[in-house]
């Protein structure tokens, strides 16, 4: 009898233990095979603004590590909420990835985004870009201390666009505002590439994006930057002073970061695969070059870093937003 008792424990064992065996070897052959198809990239923002220009480029050079394509999807809406909240809610597979913005850790604490960072799995951070503003060439203001001394003299006459109400350039502006003591009227478009077009079009005054965002039209002779809020001059325009040098004002936390993630229910092992794929992209030599021309700065971290980027960040709005006076929660 305990001979038929430990025979059939024995059968059980095996029995359990193959169907273990064959689960490993299913997850692995599921990341070993990924991908297999076009994997999409979900930009909350509408084209042409950095976080838009960035996620294209990235895409083209990752494409070559993951050999298939990467679409690269605008889905604009409430600031980037509406794009955030599909890009959470996709399917855990690995296919459909999200370029997350600063926003992410800025909305909720507006009651504008009812999910938060934890939604998602952080898999690489990419870039990080500070503040510039930005008036057009003809433009009375050759310098930002004239821009300020104009907006004092005139509270709420001045246009400053921005990419979305509770964006990371509404709240440049904001900060601008409650540091110097001007006041100005907020337009929010879509992103910040709408933002600087209805700059060229004379719609809004000026617009406190990245220099990135600008650096073509500055190029060009169309636009004019007054000054980067940053601890040193922004490479894509060396010519432009910093905020800091022009007046004696520091704004520590105007600048934006982007980063890449999933769904949270998306497997380890295809986390870390995109994860892997992505910084290589971030390695391409075109890449490299593309974001050095266009003047978008490159700060990768893993998606752990990036983890504690997300968490840092939401904290610090938490407590930044109400001080604001701008918190409807």
């Amino acid at each position: 009898m305990g001979i038929w008792i430990t025979s059939g424990l024995m059968v059980l064992l095996l029995i359990w233990a193959g169907y273990r065996m064959a689960g490993e070897h299913s997850r692995i052959d599921e990341s070993a095979d990924f991908p297999k198809k076009p994997i999409t990239l979900i930009v909350p923002y509408a084209a042409g603004g950095g976080t838009d220009l960035t996620a294209r480029a990235l895409a083209q050079a990752t494409e070559k590590v993951l050999r298939e394509p990467i679409i690269v999807v605008n889905r604009t809406g409430g600031g980037s909420s509406v794009g955030l909240m599909e890009g959470a809610n996709a399917k855990g597979d690995g296919y459909t990835v999200t370029f997350l913005p600063a926003e992410l850790t800025i909305l909720p604490h507006l009651g504008l985004l009812p999910i938060t960072y934890e939604k998602f799995k952080p898999i690489a951070q990419t870039n990080f870009d500070p503040s510039a503003i930005t008036v057009r060439a003809e433009a009375p203001f050759k310098t930002v201390n004239e821009f300020l001394d104009f907006a004092k003299a005139h509270p709420g006459e001045l246009k400053m666009g921005n990419a979305g109400t509770g964006s990371i350039w509404h709240l440049a502006a904001v900060t601008l505002e409650r540091e110097t003591g001007v006041k100005f009227a907020h337009i929010p478009f879509e992103g910040a590439g709408p933002a600087v077009s209805a700059l060229m079009d004379g719609f809004v005054d000026a617009v406190p994006v990245s220099p990135a965002e600008v650096k073509k039209y500055v190029d060009e002779g169309k636009l004019r930057t007054l000054a980067v809020n940053a601890d040193k001059r922004s490479e894509a325009l060396p010519g432009v002073p910093t905020l800091e040098e022009e007046t004696g004002i520091h704004v520590n936390f105007t600048s934006t970061w982007r980063g890449l993630a999933v769904p949270k229910d998306t497997p380890d092992e295809i986390a870390e695969l995109l994860a892997s794929a992505f910084i290589k992209g971030t390695e391409d030599k075109e890449f490299k070059n593309y974001m050095q021309l266009n003047g978008l700065q490159l700060q990768v971290k893993n998606g752990k870093a990036f983890g504690q980027q997300l968490q840092e960040s939401h904290d610090l709005f938490a407590k930044m937003i109400p001080e604001l006076g701008l918190s409807r929660k």
